[in-house]
């Protein structure tokens, strides 16, 4: 029997260690997912090889103009990419930023015969829509591209709290391939891109271009997938330690050992300088004599 469940990620030269100690941290802390095939997409391959081994493997992801390239179109282009790579009997991919780390195995990641999608609900809100008001220009623009009329579902913010329409968070997710929906997000993404008008009215301040990505993921599943099919992950899921002082009390963990996976970001890591958070064997150990030098 082949795989039936693969990990993906975008790295680049900047990202390298990065990506390096997530990889390492699935390798160490992923249980019966440890030895998961990672697929690291990249426009420089080259440069990554040294990531390659028998569970990871190098993928390029070529652009005719590399410096030309809508922002996050390489994430949603190289999801598109594992869709159309995923063996036939495929049941999940597995969507990881770098900037993530594992603690525990991620089993929730796995979409059984239940579930077509797994998610977290975003973090803050951001460009999100208050479930009580009409749609804007951009979340219109983005509904007509889809083909319907609203947003389905509602979620709540994990962290500030508000009820918006269905938003997710996409540090890390799961999709079933066989759906075809990263290769639609990726066709209407560029259509949104690419389209003039949009872009100078709905799309003119940087909040609104980062997240364009997002937003119409988030609309595509609401619309494309049966809520009962979407598996709404805990919260110890994508952990957003990078915002831990913005955390109310009551929703925030005391140590990173309690997550599952969390996002960082660009926050240093060595247990000398977590911010906010304890850390405990056996991650603490690991931590140090991975992140050499308090960095």
């Amino acid at each position: 029997m082949g795989n039936k469940h693969f990990f993906l990620t975008l790295a680049h030269q900047e990202t390298l260690g990065q990506v390096k100690l997530m990889i390492k941290s699935l390798r160490t802390f992923g249980g019966e997912l440890k030895d998961t095939p990672f697929w690291v997409f990249s426009t420089d391959p080259q440069n990554l090889l040294e990531l390659e081994d028998d569970q990871t493997r190098i993928v390029p992801l070529p652009f005719r103009d590399p410096n030309n390239v809508y922002l996050l179109e390489r994430k949603v282009t190289a999801c598109a990419r594992g869709e159309a790579l995923a063996p036939p009997g495929t049941s999940s991919l597995t969507w990881v930023d770098p900037g993530v780390l594992f603690t525990a195995p991620p089993l929730e990641f796995i979409l059984d015969g239940k579930h077509d999608a797994a998610f977290r609900p975003v973090h803050i809100r951001n460009v999100g829509l208050p479930s009580g008001e009409p749609l804007d220009s951009f979340w219109k623009g983005i509904c007509t591209a889809v083909r319907v009329e609203d947003l389905q579902g509602q979620v709540t913010s994990f962290v500030d709290g508000q009820h918006l329409r269905t938003y997710f968070n996409s540090h890390a997710f799961s999709i079933c391939p066989g759906l075809g929906l990263m290769s639609e997000w990726l066709e209407i993404f560029l259509q949104l891109a690419h389209d003039a008008q949009f872009q100078a009215e709905a799309c003119r301040d940087e909040s609104h271009q980062v997240f364009l990505f997002q937003a119409l993921l988030s609309t595509l599943v609401s619309s494309r997938v049966d809520r009962k099919r979407v598996k709404i992950l805990p919260a110890t899921y994508n952990y957003p330690y990078n915002l831990q002082e913005r955390i109310p009390a009551g929703r925030r963990l005391a140590a990173l050992n309690e997550a599952v996976c969390f996002a960082y970001e660009d926050l240093p890591l060595h247990p000398d300088m977590l911010q906010g958070i304890d850390v405990h064997e056996p991650l603490k150990g690991w931590l140090e004599a991975n992140i050499p030098g308090g960095k």
